[in-house]
């Protein structure tokens, strides 16, 4: 250690005898980010500017999702925590009570959005907290979000609404898509069913019926009851469904006894509703999530 100043040296051997390593640099700014579409999202927002923290997985479930301590812990020191709300993260809503206590600004978006009530269900008249199906309702997220971060130190505003305005713009493409390409369905051949009750916001935008859903409630952690099953059986048939939809992020077990219940010949299709996929997945992207939905449900109920 011979020619180090002597405040070196001391904290060196403080390093040693305590087993310590040498603090990591600041990142900027920290945002954390309960699910991995909204994640997604403020990524695209903030650009490069803030260290986004995503904490749930690719592939997860949104409703049963847990963090570990060090995950809580990082969401009281925020600059920003960015949630779903409406009842969605069931599991981590305790840890985002103690965030917000501990003073973390707390961006819900489920109270930036035009709420949609569930249409059916266990969970009738409740607050639907599946907005990203509805692009539309993402760009009023976008707004919110562009200026909860603008008041955070250290990030550049120009630059944030640089971002802000070109993921808008992406946003407002998506829709335009989703629109043509639902237009060529028939009125009769919108008719939605899946494993659990998520689709209600683009149903409203892009005039779907929504059928029914395998489990009745709006959470996956609900279960259906054989009366549930056969009366949503009969109306699919009824309707003259051709394609049920289960979720990548919820096994489709009961989805495909659903179909068998059913008695005609009724496909079983896969969406990505509640969750992004890995980078190497169909859907690594929000974005790519709606337009590979998009393709799906058009071949899955086109005549």
């Amino acid at each position: 250690m011979r020619g180090l100043p002597q405040l070196a040296v001391a904290a060196v051997l403080a390093m040693v005898v305590s087993g310590c390593s040498p603090a990591a640099p600041s990142q900027g700014p920290q945002v954390v980010v309960t699910t991995n579409i909204l994640g997604d999202v403020t990524r695209q927002v903030l650009g490069d500017q803030a260290t986004v923290t995503t904490l749930m997985q690719p592939g997860s479930d949104p409703h049963s999702f847990d963090i570990s301590a060090r995950q809580a812990a990082l969401m009281g020191n925020a600059d920003l925590v960015v949630s779903n709300g409406l009842g969605l993260e069931e599991g981590l809503q305790q840890h985002l009570d103690r965030a917000s206590g501990a003073g973390a600004p707390m961006l819900v978006a489920g109270e930036v959005i035009d709420v949609v009530p569930y249409s059916a269900g266990d969970a009738k008249g409740a607050p639907d907290p599946h907005f990203w199906t509805d692009p539309a309702a993402m760009l009023d997220v976008v707004n919110a979000l562009e200026t909860a971060v603008g008041k955070i130190q250290g990030i550049n505003r120009e630059e944030l609404a640089i971002s802000a305005s070109a993921y808008r713009a992406q946003l407002k493409d998506l829709d335009a898509e989703m629109t043509e390409k639902f237009a060529a369905l028939p009125p009769e051949r919108r008719a939605l069913v899946t494993n659990h009750h998520v689709f209600g916001y683009l149903a409203k935008r892009f005039d779907f019926r929504v059928i029914g859903a395998v489990i009745p409630g709006g959470t996956t952690l609900a279960a259906p009851s054989a009366a549930d099953l056969r009366q949503l059986s009969e109306a699919i048939t009824s309707a003259g469904v051709p394609t049920i939809f289960a979720e990548s992020s919820t096994p489709d077990r009961l989805v495909q006894v659903l179909a068998q219940e059913a008695g005609m010949d009724v496909q079983v299709g896969e969406l990505f509703t509640e969750s992004l996929t890995g980078p190497a997945g169909e859907a690594p992207t929000y974005l790519d999530m709606m337009r590979v939905n998009t393709q799906r449900i058009v071949r899955g109920l086109s005549p």
